[in-house]
């Protein structure tokens, strides 16, 4: 890691009044969330993941995907938020940070930030797949790989409130996400590689609104060459350390 980037990093934010931090996969990966192929193993190793996040695999068979996700919810139960997640938390509680991640892990609300645009949704916040309420379900290994889904009152069934292959982003999430990067000082990009859109597009709003951008990642991406800062580190090693040096 670089010391210059991480003193640049700093003085860039130091100046700012409004910080958005928009977070991808790299952000959890020292926490060992688990990935699609973490999932497909045991009973699951026949599936392609990518055919069971879909509406239409929804539509076609509920339990199996019911069953897949509620595998995925009990593994992220066993991973906790990392230093990474911690120190925006810290951060936000002295400063106007301004959190959107295109993470299902919730890791964050777990670490301690209250304010989390969650673009593609959560893992946790399950809805009717009819009427669109919010259920509370409860995380738990399935003992097969069909489950059937919990009924809501209107007679529709409660799905993950993810976003699958082929949605529409949530409206009021995504204009939000927006929000804050038309409004921000300094736009950090933790952990994301950058290909996925209209997230990824969200750096350049920020940019054309006269932003510096700021990447922490330990790879390049995509959206390298539109950073005005570039910290070749992970989310857990260098945003601790860019908060510690904010105190």
């Amino acid at each position: 890691m670089s010391n210059a980037a991480i003193s640049q990093a700093v003085e860039a934010i130091r100046s700012a009044t409004t910080i958005t931090v928009l977070t991808g996969a790299g952000m959890s990966a020292e926490s060992g969330v688990p990935t699609f192929r973490d999932v497909q193993t045991g009973l699951w190793a026949k599936y392609d993941p990518m055919t069971l996040a879909t509406p239409e695999a929804w539509e076609d068979d509920p339990a199996l995907v019911w069953a897949w996700y509620q595998r995925r919810r009990a593994m992220l139960q066993a991973v906790e938020p990392n230093d990474g997640h911690r120190a925006v938390a810290e951060w936000a509680s002295t400063a106007d940070v301004r959190v959107v991640t295109q993470n299902v892990d919730d890791l964050h609300e777990r670490a301690g930030s209250t304010d989390v645009v969650n673009v593609h949704g959560s893992l946790f916040a399950c809805r009717c797949d009819t009427c669109g309420r919010h259920h509370e379900v409860e995380a738990r290994e399935p003992d097969g790989e069909r489950v059937d889904p919990p009924a809501c009152e209107c007679g529709g069934r409660v799905r993950p409130g993810v976003v699958w292959f082929g949605e529409m982003l949530p409206q009021n999430a995504f204009a939000e996400a927006t929000a804050r990067a038309e409004a921000c000082d300094v736009f950090l990009l933790v952990g994301t590689s950058g290909v996925v859109y209209p997230a990824a597009g969200l750096p350049h709003i920020a940019r054309g609104a006269g932003a510096t951008i700021i990447e922490i990642n330990p790879q390049e991406t995509d959206l390298s060459d539109a950073c005005d800062i570039t910290v070749r580190a992970t989310a857990a090693t260098a945003l601790p350390e860019i908060v510690s040096a904010l105190r």
